[in-house]
């Protein structure tokens, strides 16, 4: 199942992908998103390192690097 979460804010509920892509210079990095819908790529739980935040706002999910 995938890993979702619901805003505080407008009580939508998000869930998270990830995606690997090539910057210009040649690196390959993964990023994280999250979107209403389930797609191909959703993930079942947070990756290490990361913790969930949620922008004041706007009520959109979002992650950081823990601290």
């Amino acid at each position: 199942m995938a890993y979702s979460v619901k805003s505080k804010k407008t009580g939508t509920d998000y869930i998270l992908h990830s995606k690997d892509v090539t910057l210009k210079g040649g690196r390959q990095q993964t990023i994280y998103y999250f979107a209403k819908d389930e797609r191909d790529n959703a993930l079942d739980e947070l990756p290490e390192g990361y913790e969930l935040m949620e922008n004041s706002r706007t009520g959109l999910p979002m992650l950081r690097k823990a601290k």
